[in-house]
């Protein structure tokens, strides 16, 4: 199927430079893995068997012929089709002309898969061996009851018909804000995350709440159904925040909001070994990149700066979102 966004006119030098640095296998290869998301190199070195100097020179070649993007966090550095830029349309009009049935694409595809699975089972482990605690590590960031003040704030005491809580982990925004909400469903990929927000919520009056164990970026919950969306400190543990984001954002309903809790950028490098964080934080600009892409309006912005500045504390940001279809009565 074509491109429904062609690529822009283009110089003839910016054309064939674009072409010749696409033009080998193993770029090939690459752009087509980085159509399903960011990647680092080592995930590429993993997938496709090669070593990292020359991954990292493939890399090198089509980022300056601005067919990819490369944003550093600390020690990592994320690889991306280019969004904005003609080269990056010309990218993906590449890839798509790729036979998807093709051995080497479809390996390569095989690879991405059990990479992504390993990294998602280490992840759940860390969730398994840190349930019980896990209130007990939020609360050594910035202050819980500061923020969930904010956050009511933010929200307001109107009645929600439809509550949905992305990463519900201890059901902690469930326990916040459930006695608004009509119906209210909690995801998390982690049976015993699911299991202690049971336990939580059975001391509570909340009742009706659906818990439902499903990926972030296959939602097991139906689409433009949820007048209020929450995702409180998860995207740092993704792959994908973005496609996240844009999942979340199929799920609300016209008119919907949208509520993203998560850390600013910050250089804590330990918590990727300790507390299996894939992400040292997130700028305004690029929630805002990711929420415009996700086809929201930004309401609010808020960051919650530690009551001090000493080592090892995290400044945490609120984003309000907004689904701009109008609601018909």
């Amino acid at each position: 199927m074509l491109d429904p966004h062609p690529v822009h006119s283009m110089a003839l030098a910016s054309l064939i430079a674009g072409l010749r640095a696409a033009g080998e296998d193993t770029r090939l290869r690459i752009l087509s893995l980085l159509d399903e998301g960011e990647l680092t190199v080592t995930d590429l070195t993993d997938i496709l068997g090669q070593s990292q100097p020359r991954v990292s020179r493939h890399l090198k070649l089509m980022a300056e012929a601005g067919l990819i993007e490369r944003s550093r966090e600390g020690a990592w550095a994320f690889f991306r089709l280019a969004d904005r830029t003609s080269q990056g349309q010309l990218a993906r009009v590449l890839i798509q002309r790729l036979d998807p049935q093709d051995l080497t694409i479809a390996s390569d595809r095989a690879r991405l898969h059990d990479v992504r699975a390993q990294r998602a089972e280490a992840a759940q482990a860390y969730f398994s061996r840190h349930a019980a605690e896990w209130d007990r590590i939020r609360s050594l960031h910035a202050a819980e009851t500061v923020v969930e003040a904010k956050i009511k704030a933010i929200i307001g005491d109107a009645p929600i018909a439809s509550l949905l809580d992305l990463g519900t982990g201890t059901g902690r925004m469930v326990s916040l804000l459930g006695a608004q909400a009509q119906r209210i469903v909690g995801v998390d990929a982690s049976h015993a995350m699911l299991a202690v927000a049971r336990a939580n919520l059975e001391h509570e009056s909340i009742k009706g709440v659906e818990w439902r164990q499903g990926d972030l970026y296959a939602l097991p919950v139906d689409r433009n159904a949820f007048e209020l969306v929450m995702i409180h400190q998860v995207l740092h543990f993704l792959d994908d925040p973005a496609r996240a984001l844009r999942e979340a954002a199929q799920a609300l309903a016209p008119g919907g909001r949208l509520v993203v809790i998560d850390f600013a950028p910050h250089d804590l490098e330990f918590l990727r070994e300790t507390q299996a964080h894939r992400r040292l934080g997130f700028s305004v600009g690029q929630m805002t990149d990711w929420l415009t892409e996700a086809g929201l309006e930004i309401i609010q912005h808020d960051d919650l700066a530690p009551p001090n500045t000493t080592g090892g504390q995290l400044t945490v940001s609120i984003f309000l979102a907004r689904d701009p279809r109008r609601q018909i009565a």
